[in-house]
C-alpha cells in the first residue's frame, strides 16, 4: 500500500521534506529543510527519528548544506560543512547509524579535489548523489532483512513488538516491521507496545500496520507479560539503535524488560539489525551512550500534563539487552543465532 514518504528530497530546491513524526497520527504533514541545522534540529526534536532514518536524514543534511554554500570560498564552506557534521553528530549520541551515514560522507567530503566555485557545485552534486544512493541502499536492506526474518515466523504467528521500526523509521519498509511485512501471510495478530513515553507504538507503529491492514491490537507497555503468561504470544521481534561487538543491543526503553520477559516464557527474542548498526569499536553494551531526554515527555504528553510539574524525573530514551537473551539478529546477509563477539566478527569480516 503506498505510504507517505518518511523523507522525500527535492533535487530542485534543494530541500528535504520530513513526515512530522511528532503530530502522527492526528496529523500527516511534512518539516522542510533546507540546510543542516535545520535537519539537525528536526533530529534532536523526533520530527524523524528511528536509527536508519536519521542516519539517511543526517546525509541528506549535508548534502543541503553543500548546495547551500556550493557558492561561498573555499575556506568559508570548509568551515560550513565542518559546523554542519558537528552539529548532525550532536543531534542524538545512541543510534550509531547516524555516525556511520555521517562518515560516509565525511569520506566523500575528504576525497574532493578542486577549488572554486565550479570545485563547490561539483561537491554539491556528488553529496547529493551519495545521499540519494545510501537511501536506496536502506530500503534494499530492509527488504532483504524481512525475507530472511520471515523465515523465523510460524504459520499462525502472534507477534509482539516495541517502538516503531518500520517505514517511519527506516527510508521505507522498516527493521522489525519489515520482517512482519515480509512475513504478513504467517501473521494472525500484532501485538503493538504503546511505548511509553513518546508512544511511538501506539501513534506510529499501530498506524503503520493498520494503513497496511495487517491485524493489530494496541496493548499498554505493562500487559506485556500477562499475553505472555497465558500464551498468546509465539516471538517478539524488535529493531535496534546499536548493537555493541559481543551483541548487546541498545534499543528503545523497556526493550530489556521485554526480553527478560520473553527468557522466562520460552519466546524467542528477534532482533532486525542492518550491519550498519552493528558498532564494532564498542566492545560490549556498558559502553553504547544512552542518550538522556526531556523531562516533558514524561508528565506528560501533546501539551497535556498528568503529573506534579515540580516532580524529578529520569527519562532514559534506550536500555541494553545482554546479548545472552537475544535468540538471533536479523540482518541483510541472514540471520545470525545466539549472536556473540565471534559470529559478529565473522560477519563484518564476511561483509567487507
Amino acid at each position: 500500500m503506498k505510504r507517505h514518504p518518511t523523507m522525500r528530497w527535492d533535487a530542485s530546491a534543494p530541500a528535504l521534506y520530513l513526515i512530522d513524526q511528532r503530530v502522527l497520527p492526528r496529523i500527516v504533514r511534512d518539516v522542510r529543510c533546507t540546510s543542516a541545522a535545520q535537519t539537525a534540529r528536526a533530529i534532536k526534536t523526533m520530527a524523524v527519528r528511528g536509527a536508519p532514518a536519521i542516519g539517511c536524514a543526517a546525509t541528506f543534511g549535508i548534502a543541503l548544506e553543500a548546495a547551500r554554500t556550493k557558492g561561498f570560498g573555499d575556506a568559508a564552506r570548509k568551515i560550513a560543512l565542518t559546523k554542519a557534521f558537528t552539529a548532525l553528530a550532536a543531534s542524538r549520541p545512541t543510534a550509531v547509524n547516524l555516525f556511520w551515514a555521517l562518515a560516509r560522507m565525511q569520506r566523500a567530503v575528504d576525497a574532493h579535489r578542486g577549488n572554486g566555485p565550479k570545485a563547490g557545485a561539483a561537491l554539491a552534486r556528488t553529496l547529493a548523489r551519495l545521499a540519494r544512493a545510501i537511501h536506496a541502499e536502506d530500503i534494499r536492506i530492509n527488504r532483504a532483512m524481512g525475507q530472511h526474518g520471515a523465515a523465523l515466523i510460524p504459520q499462525g504467528a502472534r507477534i509482539l513488538t516495541h517502538c516503531n521500526a518500520g517505514a517511519l523509521a527506516t527510508a521505507d519498509y522498516g527493521t522489525a516491521l519489515g520482517v512482519i511485512r515480509a512475513a504478513r501471510h504467517n501473521i494472525t495478530k500484532v501485538w503493538v507496545d504503546e511505548t511509553r513515553p513518546f508512544l511511538q507504538g501506539a501513534r506510529l507503529t499501530a498506524w503503520e500496520l493498520m494503513q497496511d491492514r495487517i491485524p493489530v491490537t494496541l496493548i499498554t507497555d505493562n500487559m506485556a507479560a500477562h499475553f505472555m503468561q497465558r500464551g498468546e504470544v509465539d516471538a517478539i521481534v524488535v529493531g535496534t539503535d546499536r548493537v555493541a561487538a559481543n551483541g548487546d543491543v541498545a534499543n528503545k526503553i523497556g526493550t530489556y524488560g521485554l526480553a527478560v520477559l520473553a527468557r522466562a516464557h520460552r519466546i524467542p527474542f528477534y532482533v532486525a539489525c542492518p550491519l550498519s548498526t552493528i558498532d564494532a569499536a564498542t566492545a560490549h553494551g556498558r559502553l553504547i551512550p544512552i542518550e538522556e531526554r526531556g523531562r516533558e515527555e514524561v508528565i506528560g504528553h501533546a501539551g497535556k500534563t498528568w503529573a506534579p510539574r515540580d516532580v524529578r524525573v529520569a527519562n532514559p530514551a534506550f536500555d541494553v539487552t545482554p546479548a545472552r537473551l537475544v535468540t538471533a539478529l536479523i540482518t541483510e546477509r541472514g540471520v545470525v543465532r545466539a549472536p556473540n563477539a565471534a559470529k559478529i566478527k565473522a560477519l563484518l569480516r564476511d561483509a567487507d
